[in-house]
């Protein structure tokens, strides 16, 4: 089962469902993009011996929305996690919308506060999940984050979804179909990464 293709006829029916599902049909096309590119970009991502993995650090754009959610999701579960964003400012809280769909999933971001690339501690152990491609090319563009092991948290979802576009500003129903693809991807990587279990 693929993530794409909406089914229903009726072209106001098909842009609805483009709205909830992918946010908007930009982010459709990019996702529909990001299969082939990350197939054809290997060297985007810096594959870990799962073993060695110690931490999941959650990357996305401003920190307010997708990698705020996934830290807290994560955290809930009992992961040893952290979180940042590659164009944001400190001690921001998560975007309100956010916090509201991350409500209705059981997942408190009251308490988060943003942490801008900056201010990130890399340790060893750690894996780099980012949300798109682009975001990985930043991290590996960037001599202090260039060798840590990094992929994207999409390919945890089911199905996998190499591009998890950001819900900042798009409609209600498609944060919370962001946020379910991260929670499964979440789980998913508990099982993936026993060693990054909290202490």
């Amino acid at each position: 089962m693929t993530a794409l293709a909406p089914s229903s006829s009726s072209p106001s029916a098909k842009l609805g469902a483009i709205r909830s599902r992918f946010g908007t049909t930009r982010g459709l096309v990019r996702l529909a993009l990001s299969y082939p590119q990350a197939a054809l970009l290997p060297q985007a991502m810096r594959h870990p011996d799962p073993a060695s993995v110690r931490r999941l650090v959650f990357v996305c754009h401003g920190n307010i929305c997708r990698s705020a959610f996934a830290d807290v999701a994560a955290r809930a579960i009992g992961l040893e996690v952290a979180s940042f964003g590659l164009s944001t400012y400190a001690d921001a809280p998560a975007h309100p919308p956010a916090v509201a769909a991350a409500a209705a999933l059981g997942i408190d971001l009251a308490a988060h506060r943003t942490t801008p690339a900056e201010d990130f501690m890399p340790r060893p152990g750690d894996l780099l999940l980012a949300m798109e491609l682009r975001q990985l090319a930043r991290l590996a563009a960037d001599p202090t984050l260039a060798d840590a092991p990094r992929s994207l948290l999409g390919l945890w979802a089911s199905p996998p979804v190499p591009h998890l576009h950001d819900p900042f500003g798009l409609d209600d129903a498609y944060m919370l179909t962001c946020f379910r693809r991260i929670e499964v991807a979440v789980r998913h990587l508990k099982t993936a990464f026993p060693g990054a279990a909290a202490s």
